[in-house]
Protein backbone atom coordinates (compact mmCIF):
# COMPACT_ATOMS: atom_id res chain seq x y z
CA UNK A 1 0.00 0.00 0.00
CA UNK A 2 2.94 2.75 0.59
CA UNK A 3 4.51 1.74 -2.65
CA UNK A 4 1.04 2.59 -4.13
CA UNK A 5 0.71 5.66 -2.52
CA UNK A 6 4.16 6.71 -2.93
CA UNK A 7 4.21 5.68 -6.68
CA UNK A 8 1.18 8.32 -7.05
CA UNK A 9 3.16 10.97 -5.68
CA UNK A 10 4.62 11.95 -8.80
CA UNK A 11 1.10 12.11 -10.42
CA UNK A 12 -0.45 13.87 -7.59
CA UNK A 13 2.53 16.71 -8.35
CA UNK A 14 1.50 17.22 -12.11
CA UNK A 15 -2.05 17.67 -11.43
CA UNK A 16 -1.45 20.40 -8.62
CA UNK A 17 0.89 22.12 -10.35
CA UNK A 18 -0.99 21.88 -13.53
CA UNK A 19 -4.57 21.58 -13.50
CA UNK A 20 -5.29 25.39 -13.20
CA UNK A 21 -3.02 25.84 -16.42
CA UNK A 22 -4.82 23.65 -18.49
CA UNK A 23 -7.14 25.22 -21.22
CA UNK A 24 -8.86 24.90 -24.97
CA UNK A 25 -7.86 26.39 -27.92
CA UNK A 26 -11.13 29.08 -27.22
CA UNK A 27 -10.09 30.01 -23.61
CA UNK A 28 -6.20 29.55 -23.25
CA UNK A 29 -4.73 33.22 -22.95
CA UNK A 30 -2.54 34.74 -25.84
CA UNK A 31 0.89 34.39 -26.04
CA UNK A 32 3.91 34.99 -28.30
CA UNK A 33 4.96 30.96 -28.82
CA UNK A 34 3.59 27.92 -28.83
CA UNK A 35 5.92 24.94 -28.31
CA UNK A 36 4.67 21.93 -30.32
CA UNK A 37 5.93 18.36 -28.85
CA UNK A 38 7.07 15.74 -31.21
CA UNK A 39 5.31 12.29 -31.03
CA UNK A 40 7.23 10.64 -34.04
CA UNK A 41 6.78 10.17 -37.80
CA UNK A 42 5.30 7.22 -39.92
CA UNK A 43 7.60 7.19 -43.30
CA UNK A 44 8.56 10.25 -43.09
CA UNK A 45 5.27 12.13 -42.30
CA UNK A 46 3.69 13.22 -38.18
CA UNK A 47 2.01 9.98 -36.83
CA UNK A 48 -1.69 10.91 -36.47
CA UNK A 49 -1.04 12.05 -32.37
CA UNK A 50 1.64 14.71 -33.97
CA UNK A 51 -0.76 15.78 -36.69
CA UNK A 52 -3.83 16.05 -34.49
CA UNK A 53 -1.00 18.14 -31.84
CA UNK A 54 -0.10 20.11 -35.27
CA UNK A 55 -3.60 20.78 -36.20
CA UNK A 56 -4.19 22.02 -32.96
CA UNK A 57 -0.67 24.83 -32.70
CA UNK A 58 -1.93 25.69 -36.79
CA UNK A 59 -5.19 26.80 -35.37
CA UNK A 60 -3.44 28.78 -32.54
CA UNK A 61 -1.81 30.51 -34.92
CA UNK A 62 -4.76 31.31 -37.45
CA UNK A 63 -7.03 32.56 -34.51
CA UNK A 64 -4.05 34.83 -33.13
CA UNK A 65 -3.42 33.12 -29.80
CA UNK A 66 0.44 32.92 -30.67
CA UNK A 67 2.92 34.38 -33.53
CA UNK A 68 5.09 31.83 -33.67
CA UNK A 69 5.36 27.88 -33.15
CA UNK A 70 8.56 25.92 -31.57
CA UNK A 71 8.61 22.53 -32.62
CA UNK A 72 10.50 20.79 -30.84
CA UNK A 73 11.41 17.08 -31.73
CA UNK A 74 14.09 14.34 -32.35
CA UNK A 75 16.87 14.37 -35.32
CA UNK A 76 19.32 12.26 -33.76
CA UNK A 77 20.02 10.38 -36.49
CA UNK A 78 20.15 11.93 -40.29
CA UNK A 79 17.33 9.91 -41.10
CA UNK A 80 14.78 10.95 -38.72
CA UNK A 81 13.83 14.25 -38.68
CA UNK A 82 10.92 14.91 -36.70
CA UNK A 83 11.10 18.77 -36.42
CA UNK A 84 11.78 19.41 -40.29
CA UNK A 85 8.57 17.13 -40.67
CA UNK A 86 6.42 19.07 -38.30
CA UNK A 87 7.42 22.75 -40.19
CA UNK A 88 6.55 20.94 -43.08
CA UNK A 89 2.79 19.84 -42.16
CA UNK A 90 2.29 22.90 -40.41
CA UNK A 91 3.24 25.17 -43.88
CA UNK A 92 1.46 22.77 -45.77
CA UNK A 93 -1.82 23.78 -43.47
CA UNK A 94 -0.74 27.89 -43.83
CA UNK A 95 1.32 28.72 -41.44
CA UNK A 96 4.29 30.81 -42.94
CA UNK A 97 7.38 29.14 -42.76
CA UNK A 98 8.99 32.22 -41.31
CA UNK A 99 6.65 31.55 -37.87
CA UNK A 100 8.25 28.30 -37.58
CA UNK A 101 11.09 27.36 -35.62
CA UNK A 102 12.93 24.13 -35.04
CA UNK A 103 14.14 22.62 -32.39
CA UNK A 104 16.37 19.66 -33.18
CA UNK A 105 17.46 18.44 -30.19
CA UNK A 106 13.65 17.79 -28.46
CA UNK A 107 14.26 14.50 -27.04
CA UNK A 108 12.00 14.60 -23.93
CA UNK A 109 9.90 16.61 -22.72
CA UNK A 110 12.22 17.81 -20.10
CA UNK A 111 15.04 18.49 -23.04
CA UNK A 112 12.57 20.69 -24.63
CA UNK A 113 11.33 22.75 -21.78
CA UNK A 114 14.71 23.56 -20.80
CA UNK A 115 16.03 24.33 -24.34
CA UNK A 116 13.29 26.54 -25.13
CA UNK A 117 14.01 28.21 -21.89
CA UNK A 118 18.11 28.30 -22.59
CA UNK A 119 18.63 27.92 -25.53
CA UNK A 120 15.32 29.62 -27.32
CA UNK A 121 14.92 32.47 -24.86
CA UNK A 122 11.32 31.30 -24.53
CA UNK A 123 9.56 33.04 -20.92
CA UNK A 124 6.21 32.07 -21.68
CA UNK A 125 4.40 30.02 -23.64
CA UNK A 126 1.18 27.77 -24.88
CA UNK A 127 2.34 23.77 -24.76
CA UNK A 128 0.29 22.21 -27.25
CA UNK A 129 0.21 18.26 -27.00
CA UNK A 130 -2.37 15.50 -26.26
CA UNK A 131 -4.38 15.68 -22.95
CA UNK A 132 -2.66 12.38 -21.10
CA UNK A 133 0.71 14.41 -21.32
CA UNK A 134 -0.37 17.91 -20.87
CA UNK A 135 0.02 17.91 -17.63
CA UNK A 136 3.59 17.06 -17.22
CA UNK A 137 4.52 19.37 -20.33
CA UNK A 138 3.26 22.27 -18.03
CA UNK A 139 4.88 20.82 -14.81
CA UNK A 140 8.48 20.25 -16.58
CA UNK A 141 7.92 23.28 -18.37
CA UNK A 142 7.46 25.31 -14.92
CA UNK A 143 10.36 24.08 -13.54
CA UNK A 144 12.67 24.49 -16.04
CA UNK A 145 11.50 28.53 -16.11
CA UNK A 146 8.85 28.99 -18.89
CA UNK A 147 5.17 29.96 -17.31
CA UNK A 148 3.14 27.36 -19.07
CA UNK A 149 -0.50 27.20 -20.08
CA UNK A 150 -1.09 23.53 -21.80
CA UNK A 151 -3.69 22.74 -24.88
CA UNK A 152 -4.30 19.35 -24.17
CA UNK A 153 -5.49 17.47 -27.79
CA UNK A 154 -8.69 15.15 -27.40
CA UNK A 155 -7.85 11.70 -28.71
CA UNK A 156 -10.60 8.83 -28.93
CA UNK A 157 -9.75 6.07 -26.38
CA UNK A 158 -7.70 3.95 -28.44
CA UNK A 159 -4.83 1.28 -27.52
CA UNK A 160 -2.28 4.42 -28.24
CA UNK A 161 -4.55 6.57 -25.70
CA UNK A 162 -4.64 3.95 -23.16
CA UNK A 163 -0.65 3.84 -23.35
CA UNK A 164 -0.31 6.97 -23.24
CA UNK A 165 -1.91 7.22 -20.01
CA UNK A 166 -0.44 4.34 -18.43
CA UNK A 167 3.09 5.64 -19.93
CA UNK A 168 2.33 9.03 -17.91
CA UNK A 169 2.02 7.48 -14.64
CA UNK A 170 5.86 5.98 -14.85
CA UNK A 171 6.97 9.12 -16.83
CA UNK A 172 6.06 11.53 -14.59
CA UNK A 173 8.04 9.46 -11.74
CA UNK A 174 11.00 10.66 -14.16
CA UNK A 175 9.86 14.08 -14.68
CA UNK A 176 9.41 14.96 -11.00
CA UNK A 177 13.06 13.57 -10.18
CA UNK A 178 14.01 16.13 -13.58
CA UNK A 179 12.17 18.88 -11.51
CA UNK A 180 13.93 18.61 -8.26
CA UNK A 181 17.53 17.74 -9.86
CA UNK A 182 17.34 20.00 -13.25
CA UNK A 183 19.26 17.97 -14.34
CA UNK A 184 20.87 19.62 -18.31
CA UNK A 185 19.48 18.47 -21.71
CA UNK A 186 21.27 16.01 -23.79
CA UNK A 187 22.51 18.48 -25.82
CA UNK A 188 22.79 22.35 -24.52
CA UNK A 189 24.97 24.70 -27.01
CA UNK A 190 25.09 28.12 -27.85
CA UNK A 191 21.69 30.66 -27.85
CA UNK A 192 19.87 30.41 -30.84
CA UNK A 193 18.03 33.58 -32.51
CA UNK A 194 15.04 32.47 -34.03
CA UNK A 195 12.33 32.50 -31.56
CA UNK A 196 13.17 36.49 -31.59
CA UNK A 197 13.45 37.04 -35.42
CA UNK A 198 10.18 35.28 -35.88
CA UNK A 199 9.08 37.74 -33.62
CA UNK A 200 10.67 40.62 -34.76
CA UNK A 201 9.28 39.79 -38.62
CA UNK A 202 5.59 39.38 -37.19
CA UNK A 203 5.97 42.78 -35.68
CA UNK A 204 7.23 43.87 -39.16
CA UNK A 205 4.33 42.36 -40.89
CA UNK A 206 2.01 43.82 -38.69
CA UNK A 207 3.16 47.25 -38.98
CA UNK A 208 3.43 47.20 -42.81
CA UNK A 209 -0.44 45.54 -42.57
CA UNK A 210 -1.22 48.44 -40.48
CA UNK A 211 0.65 51.27 -42.62
CA UNK A 212 -1.17 50.10 -45.81
CA UNK A 213 -4.59 50.13 -44.01
CA UNK A 214 -3.53 54.13 -42.87
CA UNK A 215 -2.85 54.48 -46.44
CA UNK A 216 -6.23 53.31 -47.97
CA UNK A 217 -8.17 55.03 -45.73
CA UNK A 218 -6.26 58.26 -46.10
CA UNK A 219 -6.86 58.09 -49.42
CA UNK A 220 -10.40 57.21 -49.25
Amino acid sequence: MVACVLGLVPSTWTHAVADSRVRTIADVPSRDVAVVFGAGLRSGRPTPYLAHRLDAAAELYRTGKVKVLLVTGDNSREEYDEPDAMRTYLVERGVPDGRIVSDYAGFDSWDSCVRARKIFGVERAVLVTQGFHVRRAVALCEAAGVASYGVGVTERHDLTWYYGEIRELFASGKGAAEAVLRPDPTFLGPRETGVTRALEADEAAGAAGADKANTVDGAG
